[in-house]
């Protein structure tokens, strides 16, 4: 029996033979309809963005121009100006004094000048150069000489104030009465302490051991009081607090701004000052006291004389006293508790 023919040998593919033979793995190249679709769909993705962005702009616009109307001010350039001016009296405090030395008697010589002018345009008889000379010379004094000693520095240059006016009036002989007289000179004096004065007070308390923690301290409290008030009243404001004087300023504003000071004072005390808790609750109740009264008796000032604001040198706040309406009081009252309060943190 013979065997069977072995089958043919099948010859060996070449590499292009089976290259073809093998299914094709790769990805078929999209056609111009593909190409095309997602064009159009990115497209299509883009103009929504675009349009959402546009929308969220305009709603944006829209309640900022919403709070301008209720409150008269630009949100916006005020949140980006104060978070200059904090940043810079935040490092001044914490890293150079002298700094914030300088930025005080800006201040008080920015201030002196924009109620001085106010004044002038009212009627009232203002010298500008004594003033600036003399509240410059308070302001300065502060950083490095006793309390005492600044008290006398300010009953003298009051002094000098009242002999300059009334030398000039006297030079001047132009008939006024009496009575225009004695308010000019009354107004030289209360420019001299509502302003240099003051800031004077802020610049001691700086001078004082740890000071520069009270007047971090204080500053923080009546933002916090400003802030509360502002964002209560546009939330909740119904009710007017003292429409003759402020019309925009509501008891839920006020009530915002109490919850917000003393809860301030609270931690302040206990984390920065090393005080009991309940000395952050006194310091807390007596800033936001003179914090409002500041503010309040500043409208009532340009009431009087029939200015909305002192300047427009700070866009969104209006001028510096518009600024410092809650701070210059605070910081009289800030110097008294820290006599007050301060041996209870060594305690």
């Amino acid at each position: 029996m013979t065997d069977p023919l072995p089958p043919e040998a099948t010859p060996p593919l070449t590499r292009r033979a089976a290259r073809d033979a093998e299914p094709s793995a790769r990805t078929p190249e999209p056609s111009a309809h593909d190409a095309a679709s997602f064009q159009a769909h990115v497209r299509a993705a883009r103009s929504e963005f675009e349009s959402q962005v546009a929308q969220a702009r305009d709603q944006f616009e829209e309640a900022n121009e919403r709070i301008k109307t209720r409150t008269g001010r630009d949100l916006i350039v005020a949140i980006l100006i104060s978070l200059a001016i904090g940043a810079v009296l935040l490092g001044s405090l914490l890293f150079l004094k002298w700094i914030f030395v300088a930025f005080a008697l800006a201040a008080s010589i920015l201030g002196t000048i924009e109620l001085t002018r106010a004044f002038q345009v009212n009627g009232r008889r203002v010298d500008l150069i004594p003033q600036l000379v003399l509240g410059s010379l308070i302001v300065v004094s502060a950083a490095v000489i006793s309390p005492w000693l600044l008290w006398v520095l300010v009953f003298v240059s009051a002094a000098i104030l009242v002999v300059w006016r009334l030398v000039a009036q006297m030079i001047a002989k132009d008939g006024r009465i009496y009575g225009d007289v004695l308010r000019d000179v009354v107004t030289s004096v209360f420019l001299l302490l509502y302003v240099p004065f003051l800031v004077s007070a802020a610049v001691l308390l700086l001078a004082q051991p740890s000071g520069e923690w009270w007047v971090l301290a204080f500053i923080i409290v009546v933002v916090a009081t400003d802030t509360g008030a502002y964002a209560s009243g546009i939330l909740f404001g119904k009710h007017p607090m003292a429409p003759r004087i402020s019309p925009k300023k509501t008891w839920e504003g006020f009530a915002g701004a109490v919850l917000f000071s003393l809860t301030a004072g609270v931690l302040l005390a206990l984390f920065m000052l090393g005080l009991p808790w309940w000395t952050g609750l006194i310091f807390g109740a007596v800033i936001l006291g003179t914090a409002t009264a500041g503010d309040l008796g500043e409208s009532m000032l340009k009431r009087d004389l029939g200015i909305k604001d002192m300047s427009s040198w700070l866009p969104g706040h209006g001028g510096v006293l518009d600024r410092l309406d809650s701070l210059l009081p605070s910081s009289v009252s800030a110097l008294a508790l820290y006599f007050l309060l301060s041996p209870l943190a060594a305690a």
